[in-house]
Formats: C-alpha cells, sequence, structure tokens
C-alpha cells in the first residue's frame, strides 16, 4: 500500500470513528415532555424535541410563546414544572453551566462598570472566556476598555454583553432576542458575531421575533405558540416542502 493509500484510510477510520463517537453521545440539548406553569398560566407545554450539534437554530414565535421561559430552563435558571430538560445528556447544572452560554433580553452588567472590568469578570468567572477574541472584537468597534457601560449607545451595550457571550468557546450559545431593539446596522453586525463567533461542534439557540435579518443564516428553526411545539423543521426541508421562505411560514403560523 502506498503511503498515499495509507493516509486516505487512516482519514476514512478517523471519519468513521468520529461518526461513531457523535452518535453514541446524547443530544446537545434534549425536551421530554417539557412544561412550566407560573401559578395557573401554563408558559410552556409539554415540548418534546432534540437539539442537534453545529447549528443555528432560529427559537421563533411572537412575544409571550414562551421563547425565554424555554431559554431560562436550559441555562437553569427556573426548573421545569413536568418533564425534562437535558443539556449533554444531565438536567442543567453545574456542568451545564460550563457548556452553556446565556445571553439575556436585558442587560444585566451594571452601568457603571468600564467595559475592562466586565472583561476581567468574564475572565475570571468562565474558563473557557478568551478575552483576546473580545478585545479585538471591541477594538474592530472602536469601544473603548476604559468606557463605562452608561456612556454607551443602547446599540453599543448590546454589543458589548454580545461579545462577552461570544468570547467563550461554549457547546450551547442560549441568546434571547439579541437583534431586539437595536437598529439594522447593529443587527447586522450581532447578526455576523454570532455566526463568526462559534465553533463548527457548537449550537446556537437564538430567540427572536424578527425573520427576515436571521434567516439567511438559520440551519433549523423551532416555532412556539401560546406554549406548545408547532414546528421543529431544517430551514431546507421547510423551504423545499412549503415553497416559501421561513418569514412567509412565520407570518401564515402566527397570523392575527
Amino acid at each position: 500500500m502506498s503511503a498515499y493509500d495509507t493516509r486516505t484510510a487512516e482519514a476514512a477510520y478517523t471519519d468513521i470513528m468520529q461518526e461513531r463517537t457523535e452518535q453514541e453521545r446524547p443530544p446537545l440539548l434534549e425536551c421530554r415532555g417539557l412544561g412550566k406553569s407560573y401559578g395557573r398560566h401554563p408558559a410552556l407545554r409539554e415540548l418534546n424535541f432534540t437539539l442537534p450539534r453545529g447549528r443555528i437554530v432560529g427559537l421563533l414565535g411572537p412575544n409571550g410563546s414562551g421563547k425565554t421561559t424555554l431559554l431560562k430552563l436550559a441555562c437553569g435558571l427556573i426548573k421545569p414544572s413536568l418533564g425534562q430538560i437535558l443539556i449533554n445528556g444531565e438536567a442543567p447544572g453545574v456542568a451545564s453551566k460550563k457548556a452553556a452560554a446565556y445571553l439575556p433580553e436585558k442587560t444585566y452588567l451594571n452601568d457603571w462598570m468600564r467595559v475592562r472590568d466586565i472583561v476581567k469578570l468574564f475572565e475570571d468567572f468562565y474558563a473557557d472566556f478568551r478575552s483576546e477574541r473580545a478585545r479585538e472584537m471591541l477594538g474592530n468597534l472602536g469601544i473603548g476598555e476604559a468606557a463605562r457601560l452608561k456612556t454607551l449607545s443602547k446599540g453599543n451595550q448590546e454589543k458589548v454583553q454580545l461579545i462577552m457571550v461570544m468570547s467563550r468557546d461554549a457547546q450551547l450559545y442560549l441568546l434571547d432576542e439579541p437583534i431586539g431593539g437595536v437598529d439594522p446596522a447593529a443587527r447586522e453586525y450581532i447578526v455576523n458575531t454570532i455566526i463568526g463567533n462559534y465553533n463548527e461542534n457548537a449550537t446556537v439557540l437564538l430567540s427572536t421575533h424578527i425573520i427576515t435579518d436571521i434567516e439567511t443564516v438559520l440551519d433549523e428553526v423551532i416555532f412556539l405558540k401560546e406554549g406548545a411545539l408547532v414546528l421543529n423543521s431544517s430551514v431546507d426541508k421547510l423551504r423545499e416542502e412549503s415553497g416559501k421562505s421561513v418569514d412567509q411560514v412565520f407570518r401564515e403560523v402566527f397570523r392575527c
């Protein structure tokens, strides 16, 4: 066997072993009959689905459909009322918090903090945080590390928070309305930051009700309506079967 044939055989063997390992791994995120109620009000109704690895997934639905509740359950901020949500086969806890990076809808950083203090906070708190990556993105935006958060525009505050989250080498990114409330130019930067700063084995679960700005980067979509799962599909399959864009299908499903 030639050296070329040997390398080819070794590469094929490596691919087979990687595929086998992937098949043996538990789903990155799995919902089993997942439900959450606040008092008598059901926010989520018995969700059943899994998330593959290496995808950008749109979690889509109008306000009040349960998107934020699902993300909070995934990162362990709240507990299910019934069923299970699993990250890498385990209930949310210490291990899952190391694997998942969460961006809440509202700014949670103290506005008196300087940008460099925020970088240091993430550096100290997360072992997978890459401060050089964060500083490079901040520099590209012209955001000085000496600036206090409260002196920045709303768009730049959103960008700082997103940069911190996307500078982690996480397996799962949970992003709650990252493009809501900012101008179109800021949305474009945010979308580019998301697709440019996660590794091919990680998955992004991105909650939004603004479809047009992110449709081109989505691999999968999940539609929630009044807490129930109404659609879980790859974008390619959805377009092929419906002959329509994700935005068009969204408008039909959620028509008032």
